[in-house]
């Protein structure tokens, strides 16, 4: 299995990852606004199809170092809020989410965990991306966002998120076909 997402429809993106278990403690990671925000964002989640849910990035502190964004996405480093709301809460192996709006016009990203022994397998698919460029920063952000999760539930310390966001993000525009 590679780190790496992977284009799998002209409009879908999937990343898998192979974390640390027990399945449970992984969808806390999900579904808790305190666990989410140590490596994705914080924001109340309701578990119930069709619940609002609004999400708020603080991607400048996610690692300890002196991380800052990047000048083409400073405007979202210290806060970025996205509206949401859940379309499908199946606890705990899978959360589908409209990202953004949400007047039907929104992406999709949809987690999924499978237990494997004493790992679970993390399938995050997003879908509706309307342009290669929104692709290729959509998987750069999940990338760099998964590695911290992987670091946290491992007990390590979380990588720079924008370092290595810009990192794989230049990765991601060689490996995302036009």
């Amino acid at each position: 299995m590679s780190e790496y997402g992977e284009k799998i429809a002209a409009e879908t993106l999937r990343i898998e990852r192979l974390l640390p278990g027990p399945i449970e403690r992984l969808w806390q990671y999900l579904v808790d606004s305190d666990r989410r925000r140590e490596w994705l964002a914080a924001g109340e989640l309701v578990e119930s199809g069709g619940a609002p849910l609004e999400l708020v990035f603080r991607n400048n502190d996610l690692s300890q170092s002196d991380d800052r964004a990047p000048e083409k996405y400073a405007h979202i480093g210290d806060e970025a809020r996205l509206h949401c709301h859940i379309i499908d809460c199946e606890a705990p192996r899978q959360l589908t989410l409209a990202w953004g709006d949400a007047d039907g016009a929104a992406s999709q990203v949809c987690f999924e965990l499978a237990p494997q022994g004493d790992q679970v397998l993390l399938v995050v698919t997003h879908s509706r991306l309307d342009s290669r460029r929104e692709m290729i920063s959509v998987a750069a952000g999940w990338h760099s966002h998964l590695g911290i999760l992987e670091a946290r539930l491992r007990g390590q310390v979380p990588p720079s998120f924008w370092a290595e966001h810009t990192r794989v993000e230049a990765e991601y525009e060689q490996r995302l076909e036009q």
